[in-house]
């Protein structure tokens, strides 16, 4: 069968076999009853591959702008971590709501598109008509990070590593890579397109560099993710007890690392971007970013038990059936073995997996389903 590395594909696949990888809580030699003691183990081995850059940052943030849209309470905000440039970032509420709230940590999608960051998922006075046709392809043409505000949460969505106030500047990278490019006007889709090919032709770079500074692009993703964290938990009208996270495809990837390695979140949905290790190298590396890849963690964890690390939380992941990024047995598998892993915690009914017709989407059907969810172990003053 023809695969990504031809001849060598079986020889690659079998590195890792067809049983549950080393640390796998699938693996026989872990009891249910040790649930634990395997993860402090499975997570120990995680957080040292994943090699998460320390980020010492104090939990805040600068109000730029404050002012009510669409029936929520919106403040725009940055923050400067200790390298790179400032991150933009926007905190929504229902306008007028009082007392601590639950609250969702909105991650954005890739997409190929680093030029855009948090604005592919939110809506603003200001929003760039490229996000509004982003919205369209992808979210059936709403902001649902907007739309989880409105039910009662208070929403924080930032711009990840490295795309949007994060992104890399031509007038920062070495001449050889950029020639005499100019930075893109806002006002110009055709640089913004151009800017949005560079970017992605660069990922090489950057993520051999990151690898050269003994860290992933996953790690960074994480210590970046889990200091936005920080802020939102810190927040005066926030319920630090009741948050959980959701995203779509770059944001459904980001969902795995922190949900999977950070106990704050108390609900977790994945979307778009669920499947093995073993698909990633036989059928579908060429559609995916250097953002995923953890050197070695294939031969303790598979995919889907990055994210089962939060075992017994709840958690919720979700497929398009025919998504080009993935093929539908892998996705299936993915969903056997998180719920392999859930089922000997006892905690089966806290995950959910759902299968949707189309491409690669969040849609209102999908967002209809995962507010739901989010709803049954947030919404409530009861706890996961």
């Amino acid at each position: 069968m023809r695969n990504m590395i031809g001849a060598y594909g079986p020889w690659a696949a079998k590195l890792f076999g067809d049983g549950p990888a080393e640390l796998s809580f699938r693996n026989p030699k872990f009891k249910a009853r040790g649930l634990a003691a395997w993860r402090r183990l499975a997570l120990a081995k995680a957080r040292d591959l994943i090699g998460e850059p320390e980020i010492p940052w104090k939990p805040r943030a600068r109000v730029e702008k404050r002012y009510e849209f669409d029936g929520l309470a919106v403040e725009e905000l940055s923050w400067q971590l200790p390298y790179g440039p400032r991150t933009d970032a926007v905190f929504m509420k229902p306008a007028g709501a009082r007392g601590r709230l639950p609250a969702i940590l909105a991650l954005h999608d890739h997409a190929g598109k680093k030029y855009f960051g948090l604005g592919k998922i939110t809506r603003t006075p200001r929003q760039h008509p490229l996000m509004r046709e982003h919205q369209r392809q992808y979210y059936g043409g709403l902001a649902w990070a907007n739309e989880i505000a409105r039910r009662g949460y208070a929403v924080l969505a930032h711009d990840a590593f490295p795309f949007a106030s994060r992104r890399v500047r031509y007038a920062d990278v070495a001449k050889v890579l950029v020639g005499d490019r100019r930075e893109p006007s806002p006002r110009s889709a055709r640089e913004i397109d151009e800017y949005n090919a560079w970017a992605g032709g660069h990922e090489h770079i950057m993520a051999k560099s990151l690898f050269c500074a003994g860290t992933t692009w996953p790690g960074v993703f994480l210590g970046e993710d889990r200091r936005a964290l920080d802020y939102l938990c810190s927040r005066p009208d926030v319920d630090a007890a009741r948050v959980g996270c959701a995203g779509l495809s770059g944001g459904g990837m980001r969902t795995v690392f922190l949900g999977g390695l950070d106990p704050r979140i108390k609900a977790a949905v994945c979307v778009g971007l669920m499947t093995t290790w073993r698909d990633y190298l036989l059928h579908k590396c060429h559609t995916h970013t250097w953002m995923i890849y953890v050197p070695r963690l294939p031969q303790y964890l598979d995919w889907p038990e990055i994210l089962g690390l939060r075992v017994p939380l709840p958690t919720m992941v979700m497929n398009d059936k025919q998504d080009q990024l993935f093929t539908l047995p892998e996705m299936r598998r993915a969903d056997r073995i998180l719920g392999g892993v859930y089922a000997k915690a006892g905690a089966g009914g806290r995950y959910r997996c759902s299968f949707y017709p189309g491409p690669h989407k969040f849609d209102r059907p999908m967002q209809r389903e995962a507010f739901a969810w989010l709803d049954r172990w947030l919404a409530s003053e009861g706890r996961p």
